[in-house]
């Protein structure tokens, strides 16, 4: 056996996994993916109606994290671009300042997950940009701070 093929880190007693970074969600995966789909009816619901802070309240609550749920992470995304790309340049301002701050760092964390994504930021590129200029203007830096330390990625 060649000295390269070793996992060292099996051997390692300091080696951090990814599971003890932060607490898994407690939710069992196809639950959560059941839920993305309901939030993403109820916020069709709510942008029908013309409730863009409510549909955004909707969207980043109890937001899927963790390993297993990667379908619900991109159902999710797809739910927040969604009301990104609705919403008026000139009404974000009012509809951040309706975001609690844990609400704003969510945001903001879906904000850099789809400036992240291949292909997402030809899309909708100066929408994201826009937002994170409006939400960086209302919740300072201190939300991108928040958000490049949480290790709960969304």
């Amino acid at each position: 056996m060649s000295f390269r093929k070793i996992d060292i880190d099996a051997y390692d007693e300091d080696v951090l996994l990814e599971g003890e970074l932060c607490e898994p969600d407690p939710r069992d995966p196809a639950q959560v993916l059941s839920d993305a789909k309901q939030k993403q009816a109820a916020v069709r619901s709510t942008l029908a109606r013309g409730d863009i802070p409510g549909a955004l309240g909707i969207a980043l609550e109890s937001i899927p994290y963790g390993p297993n749920v990667e379908e619900a992470k991109n159902l999710t995304l797809q739910t927040v671009v969604s009301i990104l790309n609705s919403t008026k340049s000139s009404d974000i301002i009012s509809v951040v300042k309706a975001l609690s701050q844990d609400t704003q760092d969510t945001l903001m964390k879906y904000l850099y997950k789809g400036m992240g994504m291949p292909g997402w930021g030809d899309v909708s590129g100066s929408v994201l940009l826009g937002w994170h200029e409006k939400l960086t203007e209302v919740a300072g830096t201190g939300c991108i701070v928040r958000v490049m330390t949480d290790r709960r990625i969304v």
